[in-house]
């Protein structure tokens, strides 16, 4: 292959990338709305000369470069969270805003810019005849990720039949290359007890004081340590080989956590003992944790197994319809992976980088130096689709995408047009470099 061939195609589309990436972010679209969003994507892989361009059932797009006979996929989801306060904004989260260098607006970083990136890769493979008969390009706008990460692939996989060989996941990257992240999981915790009237309080079981209880131990399992005599041994056991045979890649992916971020009670009145309380808790999972590991986790609290019976543990479940009106329930579960630092795919995006652009990150220049002083090969500290395509069903993913993480979910959000043109040309020529 010619790579400077490739870079030079990847920079002549760097305004039609941008015209792209803009047009999507006008249209708000939070998770179950984002019709307006993948008909505008949808609109590009036609005009673009995609093979074949879908809309599934549940309302994701799925764009076809090539026929040959590996399938390999680049995803990106298409939804966003909201705005927030628009007094923390400095323009229009969604007319946005653009200079010589970046783009602003909802979605940018996290993560319209990875599908726009992922569209025009495509479109290179074909320009320049990168497409042979070794490889399929699928390129997918999936929904709902910010709701429920990996359903969109959850219904691709096991209601489509769509399988392949591995994906790259076009979240932002800050110029690396990721091979994991952390899971996570929603708990819930419920908690009974009897009302009375306030002024006799002894004559009742308060829900809410039996729940302090319970949170007290939780806290202690995300803080405190794992000695010998430590009865509540904390999260990061498991960066220790005696407690967690996968403690090599916990620790590169970070300890887990838990948090209580909702907490909801049931009272006759402000004058009454509360008869109910409950709590959600966001319980993020290192390499070796399970669903069930983390429930028998919170069943095994001392406070938990004071109050024996009154006491329930279950896992959140997601039902929401799409914006097709599709309902696809499936648990809130959304496991630990990791890819291999010596698997093919994480070799082949590897080689494909350095062929292209070195072996460090590259970057603008407000970002070159932070993203210089860190590996090239890492990880996410966020959530991914990957949770349900290899997390749930075993298909290898690897990350690369314009944008950074820490521009995810915040005001004034911004990517860089060099990081588009950046991931277009190495989308470009992956494909050719895993099946040669």
């Amino acid at each position: 292959m010619d790579f400077e061939k490739i870079k030079a195609a990847a920079e002549a589309y760097k305004p039609d990338m941008t015209k792209l990436l803009r047009d999507i972010v006008r249209f708000p679209g939070e998770s179950c709305n984002e019709k307006a969003k993948i008909d505008r994507a949808a609109q590009e892989m036609r005009k673009l000369g995609f093979d074949k361009v879908e809309i599934d059932a549940m309302g994701n797009l799925l764009g076809y470069m090539g026929t040959g006979k590996t399938l390999i996929a680049f995803d990106g989801h298409i939804d966003t969270v909201g705005g927030g306060n628009i007094d923390n904004w400095t323009f229009d989260p969604y007319e946005g805003m653009e200079d010589d260098e970046v783009i602003g607006g909802r979605g940018v970083s996290d993560q319209e810019g990875g599908i726009v990136s992922a569209i025009y890769g495509a479109k290179i493979m074909k320009d320049l005849g990168l497409l042979s008969d070794k490889y399929t390009a699928l390129v997918v706008a999936s929904v709902q990720e910010e709701d429920c990460d990996g359903l969109c692939w959850q219904y691709i996989i096991k209601e489509s039949g769509i399988r392949p060989e591995f994906v790259v996941l076009n979240e932002p990257t800050d110029g690396g290359i990721y091979r994991g992240q952390r899971g996570r999981m929603e708990i819930r915790v419920d908690v009974k007890g009897v009302s009375c009237h306030g002024s006799a309080p002894e004559r009742g079981d308060n829900a809410i004081y039996k729940m302090a209880d319970v949170l007290q131990d939780v806290r202690a399992l995300n803080n405190n340590g794992a000695g010998e005599s430590t009865e509540i041994k904390g999260l990061v056991k498991m960066l220790d080989e005696k407690y967690n045979p996968e403690w090599k890649e916990a620790n590169f992916l970070g300890r887990g956590t838990i948090t209580a971020s909702q907490v909801f009670f049931t009272s006759p009145s402000r004058c009454a003992v509360a008869d109910s309380c409950s709590v959600s808790l966001d319980r993020r999972m290192t390499a070796g944790e399970t669903w069930e590991s983390c429930l028998d986790e919170i069943r095994s609290l001392p406070s938990v197994k004071k109050y024996g019976g009154d006491v329930a543990v279950s896992m959140y479940e997601y039902d929401s319809p799409s914006y097709t009106g599709l309902v696809y329930p499936i648990e809130c579960y959304f496991p630990t992976w990791v890819i291999p630092e010596d698997h093919p795919v994480t070799k082949a995006l590897e080689e494909t980088y350095t062929k292209l652009y070195g072996n460090e990150r590259i970057g603008p220049p407000e970002t070159v130096e932070m993203r210089k002083a860190r590996p090239l090969t890492d990880k996410w500290t966020f959530s991914t689709n990957g949770v349900t395509i290899m997390g749930r069903n075993g298909i290898p993913c690897i990350g690369f995408g314009p944008g950074a993480e820490a521009q995810a979910h915040a005001p004034n959000e911004k990517t860089w047009k060099s990081d588009l043109v950046t991931c277009a040309a190495v989308y470009a020529a992956l494909p050719s470099i895993y099946t040669k």
